[in-house]
């Protein structure tokens, strides 16, 4: 224990390891954090900063720190101590296991560990992490006021005829069985998340994508609105994309000429798919793409699974689990994709064949981002050096504010040290870019620095 004590000293704190000079609720906190996670251990005795200070323990210490976590947790949480020495000095060592049925709480309050640092969950979040636990997702339960009346049952029809045109051996009578079939709906002619958003009638406000074109890092050319089903949105997206990439014409001597779009529609409609089925419908923040000279932007809400990691997802190893089951049911059988967790690979096929760099993937606390760059245009370039050095700053600077708003968005208790870790930046940096916020009256701090929480004002 003592050689492996040695070796955590070297590596730091961690995804599953914590430094404590002595226990109180910031280290129950963390077990909360590691039973939600992966499991971690809690060393006491040692500061932040590796350097072992020993603790001194009373006859029944240990016991008492057992029944503070267990009085403090919801469900109640035990874990395993064990006292060691090092360097002459006394350090305990508090472990603990992912618990099986998350989320646990302390108090009320639920925590994940997110790299060496605890992270505060979202109320979203928190249901998420308890669907995930249940084997079940968001998309499966009942749309609170709505029913059969909301949705179109002409959007049903035509996709249980896409369904049975794959295949032959499919006999669907109707409309009605087909949504029993699927549990999309229920006996009380109540419909699921999923059925709503897939056959709402008209404009849907929880499905909204914004579609921008830009001329350059700071100047529209074009934008619109999108608040369609996620089925028909598909195609609208990838219209849009289409109306402002180029196309060029290949001379081939033949009787048909070959057309290449700027970038490979395949991977392009592989992403928007992604985009759309593994959207966090929960958060009220909207998807976005941005279309600019030379690459395009695609941000969702909802990061990845705290099992799945960027370099897993980059590496294709790991195994895929569909944020919304229903919906990627249905999607899966329509054909629009083959099979769960083979998306990306596919997308980096298509555009290495393009001959095009590989798509970038950032995976943010409030949501996913990604990022495919074309090969400039050479009208494009004169244009792209004049405007770069006025507007490179400027650009950054306004994706960062946004990306701030997104996360605060999203959890409007997330301390300024948990958005310093997602954008990248110092806390220094941080507090004025969110000043700068504050100065525009797009956000509010209620409350006190610990215990108060963001409020938004509007953001354009």
């Amino acid at each position: 224990m003592t050689n492996s004590i040695t070796h955590i000293l070297q590596q730091g704190e961690g995804l599953s390891v914590e430094f404590k000079s002595s226990f109180n609720d910031e280290v129950i906190e963390t077990l909360i954090a590691f039973s939600n996670t992966k499991g971690g251990i809690v060393y006491i005795g040692i500061s932040d900063n590796g350097e072992v200070k020993g603790i001194i323990l009373g006859k029944e210490s240990t016991v008492k720190w057992i029944n503070e976590i267990k009085n403090k947790t919801t469900p109640q949480i035990i874990p395993d101590i064990e006292i060691v020495t090092l360097e002459n000095k006394t350090v305990v060592a508090i472990s603990i296991s992912e618990y099986p049925v998350k989320p646990v709480a302390i108090r009320g309050r639920y925590y994940k560990r997110v790299n060496n640092s605890n992270h505060l969950l979202s109320v979203g979040e928190v249901a998420n992490m308890h669907l995930q636990t249940n084997n079940s997702s968001w998309d499966f339960y009942p749309r609170l006021g709505k029913t059969i009346h909301d949705i179109d049952l002409v959007k049903v029809q035509k996709v249980i005829e896409a369904i049975s045109k794959r295949n032959e051996y499919i006999d669907i009578e109707g409309t009605s069985e087909f949504l029993k079939k699927n549990e999309l709906i229920n006996d009380n002619n109540t419909i699921t998340n999923a059925c709503y958003l897939m056959f709402c009638n008209g404009v849907n406000l929880f499905t909204t994508i914004e579609l921008g074109h830009f001329a350059s890092e700071t100047v529209i050319k074009d934008s619109i609105t999108n608040s369609s089903d996620i089925l028909t949105q598909v195609d609208e997206v990838i219209s849009f994309i289409k109306k402002h990439i180029n196309k060029e014409v290949i001379i081939t001597g033949d009787k048909e000429n070959i057309q290449r779009w700027e970038y490979p529609l395949e991977g392009i409609r592989e992403l928007v798919l992604n985009m759309i089925i593994h959207r966090d419908y929960s958060s009220s923040a909207d998807s976005l793409v941005k279309i600019f000279p030379h690459y395009i932007e695609f941000y969702n809400p909802g990061s990845l699974p705290d099992s799945i990691s960027i370099n897993q997802l980059l590496a294709n190893d790991y195994v895929s689990y569909p944020r919304n089951r229903q919906i990627a049911k249905i999607v899966k059988e329509l054909g629009w994709i083959e099979k769960y967790g083979t998306g990306i690979k596919r997308v980096f096929k298509l555009f290495a064949e393009h001959g095009l760099p590989q798509p970038e993937f950032k995976s943010l606390q409030s949501g996913f981002f990604v990022k495919v760059v074309g090969i400039p245009r050479a009208d494009q370039k004169t244009d792209q050096k004049t405007d770069q050095k006025t507007d490179q700053k400027t650009d950054q600077k306004t994706i960062i504010e946004q990306t701030i708003y997104n996360v605060i968005q999203a959890n409007k208790s997330v301390t300024v040290k948990e958005i310093a870790q997602t954008i990248g930046k110092g806390v220094t940096v941080t507090k004025q870019l969110i000043n700068n916020l504050k100065a525009q009256n797009k956000i509010k701090r209620i409350g006190p620095d610990k215990g108060g929480f963001w409020e938004i004002q509007k953001y354009k």
